[in-house]
């Protein structure tokens, strides 16, 4: 049984349209584009994401030496299609041990990126201005692409933001310390634009952040 959609702010539950209302709805965050269930990692299950979404399809490629693809979550309907996209990857982290990365494209008030980065949400807040100097940069579909450190997020993580595509970029890292491969030249490739490339990416086992 593949579960039920959720809200993409808070993971509770949500009710499709019907009678009285024309879109998805939460008690407490209101007209929001549904949480589908999140699917164990593998490449058939990143293509059919991949076909359907809206907005991008962040993952670093070539992935860094060891490290795993994952696994896919995604915030839409089979209607409107995929607004907000998470994809996870794992591996060595920098500085030893394990780091984990989730990589959230979102259309502006979704909420899927701040669900992750432990934040009210559903935007990244006050605290982050586009307008001054980046604390890392990023390369995305080619363009660099500012970012920027989100200082609310929660000890355990590290989280940044940036515009990408005209679309919020998140990136949050476990721990804290895996965030140094965001000053590593990290190259982010929208799987949209993949092709047959998608059939190389390797698979690993679900990471637990997508559940969260």
């Amino acid at each position: 049984m593949r579960g039920e959609p959720s809200c993409p702010r808070c993971a509770g539950r949500v009710r499709a349209p019907g009678l009285f209302s024309d879109t998805w709805q939460c008690d407490q965050h209101g007209a929001v584009h549904p949480m589908q269930p999140v699917l164990p990692p593998s490449v058939e299950a990143l293509g059919v994401a991949v076909t359907r979404s809206q907005v991008p399809v962040w993952l670093p490629w070539p992935l860094p030496v060891g490290w795993l693809f994952t696994g896919i979550a995604h915030a839409g309907d089979d209607v409107s299609g995929a607004r907000a996209t998470a994809v996870a990857c794992s591996g060595p982290a920098p500085l030893g041990g394990f780091g984990e990365l989730v990589l959230v494209a979102e259309e502006l008030g979704v909420g899927l990126g701040a669900r992750y980065a432990g934040l009210p949400g559903p935007d990244p807040g006050p605290s982050v201005s586009l307008y001054k100097p980046a604390d890392a940069k990023v390369t995305a579909a080619g363009r660099p692409t500012p970012m920027f450190h989100v200082p609310e997020a929660p000890d355990d993580r590290a989280v940044y933001v940036g515009e990408a595509r005209g679309l919020w970029l998140w990136a949050i890292a476990w721990p804290e310390q895996s965030a140094l491969m965001m000053y590593d030249e990290l190259v982010l490739t929208d799987l949209r634009d993949a092709g047959a490339e998608l059939g190389l990416l390797p698979c690993g086992a679900l990471s637990p952040r997508l559940l969260g």
